[in-house]
């Protein structure tokens, strides 16, 4: 190696091959002449700055929606309210000449008038026997602890829980109830009006979702939006004849024990059947508090009841209805209802089950058969 004269207030060497470099890139330089570089300049692995720009992507993508989370939650269940909104105008569009905008605002229409009609046959029964519930709902949980008293195991417990002092009404709280009611209406109207405006042109926001993609993933985003789609419109019929069972039966059942409230009870039943696991647990126990006030072999009689009607509802009724819809593993539900309520609240357990059914389907098209299979049939 030899100091070139003409380059030498420039730093300027120059290697045996006769190309000159500065000597601050002579280590490259030597390090790709020992690593097997091509022509002793550094090269960038090939995808690198692509992998580095999605993972950074990625990363943003994932702040931007836990700022925004809320929003999210509140967009999803106008997406819940399309979805029902198009499966009727679809229906109605097979044995119509509707099309469309005018299918859809037939069905909007159809659920108006059924609503309407169900109010005006059953709607004073309804209201007369909430409010009665409302008002024996203390008398009932009073029964229940009386029967509690009568046993060693129920006296024991109930100490316990008065020797752990009073507690503090936190009336800071209280007074917020008004905002976070306001709140609830509030995203109660934005779900349906989002749920009108996408079910009146879903292809509209179909295809703007679908152009913010490169254009090579396209073809792969259009068909998973489209399978998530249908695996939301058949859990959502499945759901609905499942309450529509449970409800029935509970009210059924109810009628036959001579329980009071029976109607108003299966409505209950039917209505928190949408929430697995947990809205059946709460039924439950609110129509065993409510067996009380009839007395504790009532209270027995009914618990079995709901007992029995969840045990046909998950090995009957349930894998009946799946066989043409949308199967979930129960423990995947389950862990969907812990991690979506972590970070939506009361919302995220609500809408857990679609939403865990929407990511199954997205991950089962894009990870699984276009990522892993794709590659492996490119290898």
């Amino acid at each position: 190696m030899r100091h070139d004269q003409r380059g030498a207030d420039l730093n300027v060497v120059q290697n045996p091959e006769g190309t000159k470099y500065k000597a601050d890139a002579l280590y490259l330089y030597n390090f790709e002449k020992i690593h097997g570089g091509s022509k002793g300049y550094m090269s960038v692995p090939e995808g690198y700055v692509s992998r580095v720009l999605i993972a950074v992507a990625i990363v943003c993508a994932v702040a931007l929606a836990w700022s925004i989370r809320d929003v999210l939650i509140v967009i999803f269940g106008g997406l819940i309210v399309a979805t029902l909104l198009r499966t009727l105008s679809d229906g109605i569009s097979r044995i119509t000449p509707l099309q469309g905008k005018s299918a859809v605002g037939m069905a909007v229409a159809v659920v108006l008038i059924l609503l309407v009609g169900v109010g005006w046959a059953i709607g004073d029964l309804v209201l007369t026997q909430m409010e009665t519930l409302r008002e024996r709902l203390p008398e009932a949980v009073e029964a229940s602890r009386r029967w509690l008293y009568q046993s060693a195991l129920g006296s024991r417990l109930l100490k316990q829980v008065q020797t752990a002092g009073p507690v503090d009404v936190p009336w800071d709280q209280v007074a917020g109830i008004t905002g976070v009611a306001v709140g609830a209406i509030t995203s109660v109207i934005l779900i349906l009006a989002i749920g009108l405006y996408v079910a009146g042109a879903p292809g509209l926001y179909r295809r703007g979702l679908v152009s913010l993609m490169p254009r090579h993933y396209r073809a792969a985003v259009q068909q998973a939006i489209a399978a998530a789609a249908r695996g939301l419109r058949l859990w959502l019929l499945g759901q609905m004849l499942s309450m529509a069972a449970i409800g029935t039966l509970t009210a059924i059942g109810l009628l036959l024990l001579n329980m009071p409230l029976a109607l108003s009870l299966g409505i209950i039943a039917g209505l928190t059947a949408f929430i697995p696991f947990v809205g059946p647990l709460s039924f439950g126990v609110l129509a065993v508090l409510m067996a009380f006030t009839e007395g504790p072999e009532q209270a027995l009689y009914v618990a079995l009841l709901c007992l029995g009607i969840q045990q046909l509802e998950g090995y009957v009724i349930t894998p009946l209805i799946q066989r043409r819809t949308v199967q979930l593993p129960p423990a995947l539900g389950l862990v969907a209802m812990l991690i979506f309520g972590v970070l939506f609240g009361i919302p995220g357990v609500l809408l857990a089950t679609p939403l865990v059914v929407v990511v199954m389907i997205l991950v089962q098209k894009l990870y699984v058969e276009y990522g892993l299979e794709g590659r492996n049939a490119e290898n």
